[in-house]
């Protein structure tokens, strides 16, 4: 209770000294880790109506199925069961999440989480499990930390759930899929992604929910499914913080330095 009562007065004390900002655009706002009112108005919350199986806004009720599911998820369903985004993929979102991935902007971890949360509700239900999608060895080196993981640890502490982050294991670093075909995805991520041996145990029999910074083609997360499924997991639900359109009309990523989506 002490420790409690001291924090909280060392957080005043910061704020009064240094004024929390706007992860965006740095004007001033009530507590850290938020973003100010204009620029929340640039965010894009997926809210419904939105497939049950791919996250993707719809932009009538009447385009959702029975099943929740869009068109495209009807003639063909992810290998994940259900699937949930924080935000559509656009120039806000696209910053918040460049930054925590490339900036070590490491507080926007905690926005992102928030949001993440409130997106997936129904499927972060007690006892599941927590899995980032790792991140090559390599890349982990120069990047320091892999997002994925660190936002899979902020949905954990603000849920209670369990997290894994080293339930997977990127044994290649791969190439960008976005402009590839399905055949060349599938290619390029065969055999990519293997189980920890020593971490069967944590999600057999378990629901996971896969976490990740973005979905883009799926290709990725189908193939973290396919080993969680393989390695006795229950289901499998795929919670990210941004959801890139179909038809994206936004850069993916800085040039060059995104290999893996």
């Amino acid at each position: 209770m002490i420790w409690k009562q001291a924090r909280k007065v060392g957080t005043v004390a910061l704020d009064a000294l240094f004024p929390p900002s706007c992860l965006l655009c740095r004007a001033d706002v009530a507590q850290a880790g938020l973003v100010c009112v204009a620029c929340f108005g640039r965010l894009h919350p997926v809210v419904a109506p939105c497939c049950d199986g791919c996250a993707t806004p719809q932009t009538a009720q009447a385009y959702i199925g029975a099943d929740g599911l869009c068109p495209a998820c009807e003639r063909h369903h992810p290998v994940w069961a259900h699937a949930r985004a924080a935000f559509l993929y656009d120039k806000a979102s696209r910053d918040l999440i460049l930054q925590l991935k490339y900036a070590d902007r490491l507080e926007n971890a905690r926005f992102l989480a928030n949001r993440m949360v409130q997106a997936g509700q129904n499927i972060l239900t007690p006892g599941a499990v927590l899995v980032p999608v790792p991140v090559h060895r390599w890349r982990l080196i120069g990047r320091r930390y892999n997002q994925a993981a660190v936002l899979a640890c902020a949905v954990a502490r603000r849920t209670g759930l369990r997290c894994v982050p080293d339930v997977l294991v990127r044994r290649k670093a791969t190439s960008r899929l976005a402009s590839f075909s399905p055949q060349e995805r599938e290619a390029e991520m065969a055999n990519a992604i293997a189980l920890h041996p020593r971490r069967a145990s944590e999600i057999a029999g378990k629901s996971v929910v896969l976490v990740d910074d973005l979905l883009t083609t799926g290709a990725t997360a189908t193939v973290c499914t396919q080993v969680l499924r393989d390695a006795g997991a229950a289901s499998v639900s795929l919670l990210v913080a941004g959801r890139v359109p179909a038809q994206k009309e936004v850069d993916l990523d800085f040039p060059v330095m995104e290999t893996n989506v």
